[in-house]
């Protein structure tokens, strides 16, 4: 994976939660794709962390955890 630490992943997947609610999974997905398809695998798997991330704060945000 890349130098991004897992606090500037958690920062990002928050900031697209801020902008984007609950479509922030796939705005990052996009974003993802586009990646992936300019040969930048290196990004794409960071952006693959940064969606994990999305789900887990908009888990969180929808009160599923008791």
């Amino acid at each position: 994976m890349s130098s991004i630490s897992d606090w500037e992943l958690w920062a990002c997947a928050q900031h697209y939660v801020a902008e984007h609610g609950e479509d922030a999974g796939v705005m990052a997905a996009f974003r993802c794709d586009e990646l992936l398809d300019a040969g930048d695998h290196e990004g794409a798997r960071t952006y693959q962390a940064i969606i994990e991330r999305i789900t887990e704060l908009l888990y969180v945000r929808s009160g599923s955890i008791h």
